[in-house]
């Protein structure tokens, strides 16, 4: 019998969005909760303001513990399991790198750094790893975002380097954890190349994948209602398992969402439901989580538009029609009704030093146009009869495109 994923939503406070650390209202998070547990929804993924929690190097602030650990606690009452995601970093746009690390020091290669990132994670463990909702830690958000930048220019050896660290370190403080790192498209779709695929499909518990239509540039390319865009998700996960050397390794579509200004109402419904729908397809799905959870208060300055309205709730804890219809759709596809794992007996050559960019994944997306649902194999393992049968793959298609890595 084929176990329906998880559905859940990346977690932002409609009070004072991450800035709520500091000025803290349990009572504004427990009513959001009830509001995204009324959805249907059995987790969150929360995110830790790295600076906030570890201010000075030597210094983890015992008073954010506390709030962590009660955040925990008031989730538990309403029934949602939580991921909790940690060195941001990067987040909505900004970059919340910690004043303390110099500007010359890479947060990816810097003894110093690393070490203090270290100990983070094991006071939080020693916080909230028994509690029992803690799921297990997303040590970044989407850090290639930060690699990109000039202060923390790093190699791939030494972005892979970090990633194991990291995710080792928190399986030693937190056994049994669900352990992961919330990484965007670039370095799987892309020439960015801080973290390797390899890496990212084989570190941690499982592999977490963000696939926006919009940063892609699935968006552009296909149109709002092209099978590019509706089945981004189903491409990225199928691309993601391509490269874990356990076929049965589990994904998770950890980032998905559409903002008011790259479709129109009756678009962004139509998104909400085939990308939904098309991301249940996969095999090995651990969970699906939308983006986010509640809209930003527009009391709050800076914010590029696009962030205040990418919510299924609003600020004032209204559900929004995209959220009343994602609730359907994941009780249709909990209930049997919708969605559901396919099979994929044909798969999709990829070779090893192609980039599986969206000149690749057209060929993907012109196979589902076929009425094939494809999945995707490495040239490597083409040849390797026993894993071809582990993933039930009866036929190969070498694909056309790809260019050199």
């Amino acid at each position: 019998m084929t176990v329906a994923p998880r559905f859940g939503a990346n977690y932002v406070p409609s009070k004072g969005w991450w800035y709520s650390w500091i000025d803290w209202d349990e009572s504004a998070i427990a009513d959001d909760f009830a509001a995204i547990a009324s959805l249907g929804l059995d987790h969150v993924r929360v995110h830790c303001l790295w600076p906030l929690f570890q201010p000075n190097a030597g210094l983890v602030s015992s008073l954010l513990l506390d709030r962590l650990r009660r955040l925990l606690d008031v989730a538990d009452e309403h029934g949602l399991d939580v991921v909790v995601t940690v060195f941001n970093g990067w987040l909505s746009g900004f970059d919340f790198r910690p004043h303390w690390i110099h500007e010359s020091a890479n947060i990816f290669g810097d003894r110093a750094v690393v070490d203090a990132q270290l100990d983070l994670l094991t006071a939080l463990a020693g916080c909230v790893g028994g509690h029992a909702r803690f799921l297990g830690f997303d040590i970044a958000n989407e850090p290639s975002v930060l690699a990109g930048d000039t202060k923390n220019v790093t190699t791939q050896a030494e972005g892979d380097a970090w990633l194991s660290q990291l995710l080792d370190h928190c399986e030693r403080v937190a056994p049994g954890g669900l352990h992961s790192v919330g990484m965007d498209h670039m370095p799987w779709i892309t020439s960015q190349d801080t973290f390797s695929r390899a890496a990212l499909a084989n570190t941690g518990s499982l592999t977490p994948i963000h696939a926006w239509t919009f940063f892609t540039g699935a968006l552009e390319r296909y149109g709002a209602a092209g099978t590019g865009t509706l089945h981004l998700t189903e491409y990225m996960l199928e691309l993601a398992k391509a490269f874990a050397a356990d076929p049965a390794r589990l994904v998770w579509l950890q980032e998905y969402g559409v903002a008011h200004d790259w479709m129109d109402a009756e678009q962004r419904a139509n998104y909400v439901v085939a990308a939904t729908l098309a991301t249940s397809s996969v095999a090995g799905l651990w969970g699906v989580t939308w983006w986010c959870s509640h809209d930003i208060d527009r009391s709050l300055k800076g914010f590029d538009e696009l962030e205040y309205d990418l919510g299924l709730i609003t600020a004032r804890n209204e559900v929004k029609p995209l959220g009343a219809l994602l609730r359907d759709v994941i009780a249709a596809v909990r209930c049997g009704e919708a969605g559901g794992a396919v099979p994929r007996p044909v798969a999709l050559v990829l070779p090893d030093a192609a980039l599986p960019d969206l000149t690749f994944a057209d060929e993907f997306f012109a196979l589902i146009d076929s009425g094939l649902r494809p999945s995707i194999v490495l040239a490597s393992r083409a040849g390797d009869v026993d894993y071809l049968a582990q993933r039930d793959i009866a036929e190969l298609r070498v694909a056309a495109a790809g260019e050199s890595a």
